[in-house]
C-alpha cells in the first residue's frame, strides 16, 4: 500500500506547528464539554449540582483512566513507581469511563442527587472521544492505540513499513453508529431514565473488549488485558441495570447514572 500520510501529522498553523494529539484532546474536551452544556436537560438538574456532578465525572474519570494504564503491566509499573513521566504519560477511556461513573455517583450521594444524570452525558462523550481518537490516529505509533500487524485492505502504515489495524478509525467508525443507533432510539421516547447512557456504556464496552484482541497490549491475564478485565466488570454491571428495564419495562430507574 502506498503511503500517502506521513505520521504524526502536525498541525501546521504557519507560524508555529502543534502536535495532533495535544490539539485534538483539547478540542474533545473542549467541543464535548460544549455540547453537554447545549444539549442537557435543563429542567432535571439544577446548574450548581449540575457542576458538582461534572466535576464528580471529571476527577473519577482522572483517576480510574491511570489506575487502568498502570495494570496494563504489573512489571514495568513496579520498575518505574518512582518515575513520574511514565506514571502520568498514559491514560485509558475504559478507565475514564468507569472512573467517571463512580466518581458521579459518588458526588450525586454527597449533593442528596437521586435522579439520573447519565442521559445527557452520552452523546457529549461521543462526541469527545470521536475528535479525541483523531487525535490519535493522526499521532501514529507514538500514541499506541494502534492494532496489530494485517493484511486487510484496511492497514495502514504508521511510518515503520508495517501494516496495522487503524484501530483508532474502527472506533470513531463504531461511535457514529452507536451515535446514530441511540439518537433513533432516543426519538421513540419510552426508555426510562438512565437507559441511554447505560447502551452507550454497554455497546461501548463490548466494542473495546473485541477490539483489544487486536490491539498489541500485554495480554497478561488468561489471554485478555487490563481493558478487557475492566470491560468484563462494567459488562456485569451493566447487564444487571438493563435487566431491570428490559425486563420490566414499565418501571423508570432515576437513580442508575
Amino acid at each position: 500500500m502506498e503511503r500517502i500520510m506521513t505520521f504524526p501529522v502536525w498541525i501546521d498553523l504557519g507560524f508555529v506547528k502543534l502536535h495532533p494529539h495535544a490539539v485534538f484532546e483539547t478540542l474533545a474536551y473542549f467541543i464535548g464539554f460544549r455540547v453537554y452544556l447545549y444539549t442537557r436537560s435543563k429542567d432535571k438538574i439544577p446548574i450548581v449540582q449540575g457542576m458538582w456532578v461534572i466535576v464528580g465525572a471529571i476527577m473519577g474519570a482522572a483517576v480510574g483512566s491511570k489506575l487502568l494504564y498502570w495494570f496494563e503491566d504489573p512489571r514495568l509499573t513496579l520498575e518505574n513507581w518512582n518515575s513520574y513521566t511514565y506514571l502520568m504519560e498514559g491514560k485509558t477511556i475504559v478507565g475514564g469511563l468507569l472512573g467517571g461513573l463512580i466518581g458521579v455517583e459518588w458526588t450525586k450521594k454527597r449533593i442528596g442527587y437521586s435522579r439520573s444524570t447519565g442521559d445527557d452525558m452520552a452523546l457529549p462523550l461521543i462526541v469527545g472521544m470521536i475528535i479525541g481518537r483523531i487525535g490519535c490516529f493522526l499521532t501514529g505509533l507514538d500514541d499506541h492505540t494502534y492494532g496489530v500487524a494485517t493484511n486487510w485492505i484496511t492497514g495502514i502504515d504508521f511510518g515503520d513499513g508495517v501494516l496495522r489495524h487503524p484501530t483508532q478509525l474502527y472506533e470513531i467508525a463504531f461511535l457514529l453508529l452507536l451515535g446514530a443507533f441511540l439518537f433513533l432510539w432516543k426519538r421513540k421516547g419510552s426508555l426510562p431514565d438512565g437507559a441511554i447512557f447505560q447502551l452507550f456504556m454497554t455497546g461501548y464496552l463490548l466494542f473495546r473488549f473485541v477490539i483489544d484482541f487486536i490491539k498489541p497490549t500485554p495480554h497478561f491475564y488468561l489471554g485478555l488485558n487490563n481493558i478487557q478485565l475492566a470491560c468484563i466488570a462494567g459488562l456485569i454491571y451493566y447487564a444487571v441495570l438493563l435487566s431491570k428495564w428490559l425486563v420490566r419495562p414499565q418501571r423508570s430507574h432515576r437513580k442508575e447514572l
